[in-house]
């Protein structure tokens, strides 16, 4: 039990790979311009993550490292990743074409969105992630549950960021500081209340 809100409070909070760790920003300053749109990334960058640790870390783990090419790790990480984007754009594209334009280019470029590599990376790094978790090794439940937490803690962040542009479009605002002026100091103050933690 203690493990499991170890890998809560670390994923979400402590370790945010958005407003603490700074990756992954584009889609957070991107597409955080309404709560719908937000909400639709940041359950799709939840998706990815999850999967993206649930297929890279046996890989890794069983795959590179026995056959002592470790340093193709990045290379096949992105390949996983882009395979699973694609996979969730023609889904979404299926299902939900309002999303899918509403997500516009943001979509594809979950790709190359470094959160998501950045927690497949961390998972496979098992001295940084057993000190985090507090566990004597990692194995394949923790890498799973690590990757959905730190998607959830992606979808919190820019579902705040979403939530507060929103109620300050409607605050009268010096026109020097409309757009993307305003939505970095509103991304300042949310890293801020993150590092609380």
């Amino acid at each position: 039990m203690a493990q499991f809100l170890a890998i809560i409070v670390s994923a979400v909070f402590i370790n945010n790979f958005v407003v603490v760790q700074f990756l992954g920003i584009c889609p957070f300053l991107g597409v955080s311009k309404d709560f719908k749109s937000a909400l639709g990334m940041g359950i799709a960058v939840t998706f990815v993550m999850t999967i993206t640790c649930l297929i890279t870390y046996p890989i890794y783990t069983y795959i590179l490292v026995p056959l002592k090419i470790e340093f193709m790790e990045i290379i096949v990480f992105i390949f996983i990743i882009a395979s699973i984007v694609q996979m969730i754009e023609m889904v979404l594209k299926k299902f939900s074409p309002a999303l899918y334009n509403a997500m516009g280019i943001y979509l594809p470029l979950i790709t190359t969105n470094c959160a998501v590599l950045g927690v497949a990376e961390l998972v496979i790094d098992q001295t940084q992630m057993a000190s985090i978790l507090g566990v004597a090794t990692m194995n394949l439940g923790y890498a799973v549950l690590y990757g959905l937490f730190a998607g959830l803690g992606f979808t919190l962040a820019i579902v705040i960021m979403s939530g507060l542009r929103e109620k300050v479009a409607r605050l009268p605002i010096n026109k020097h500081l409309k757009g993307f002026p305003i939505a970095m100091i509103v991304a300042c103050f949310i890293a801020m209340a993150f590092y609380v933690f």
